[in-house]
């Protein structure tokens, strides 16, 4: 199996703290959030019914889905509550100077 690479996704001035935006990485659309200091990235997708996550609104470490209210931990993807059952895939991110980086998880 390949390991992913890391890739440049933004500055870290571009993402406020609280903040989140949504970058590419290998074809794949991941939520980046800026919270409490640190940076996470998740999958920007609800696994209850596919809607994108970084529309919804950030709680803390949590992010809410618009749709129906789902809540996914940023920090390892983890559901916190109903209606999904199943967790978001939450990635590696380091930073280099003023850039932040993502490796894919899987």
């Amino acid at each position: 199996m390949t390991q992913h690479q890391f890739h440049r996704v933004a500055k870290v001035t571009d993402v406020p703290d609280p903040g989140k935006e949504v970058v590419e990485v290998e074809d794949r659309m991941v939520a980046l959030i800026h919270t409490a200091g640190h940076y996470y990235a998740i999958d920007d997708i609800c696994t209850h019914d596919g809607g994108p996550l970084a529309d919804g609104e950030l709680d803390g470490y949590a992010i809410i889905c618009p749709r129906h209210g789902a809540r996914f931990d940023v920090r390892d993807g983890r559901v916190l509550a109903l209606p999904a059952t199943r967790p978001t895939v939450a990635h590696e991110v380091k930073i280099e100077g003023d850039e932040v980086f993502v490796r894919l998880t899987k």
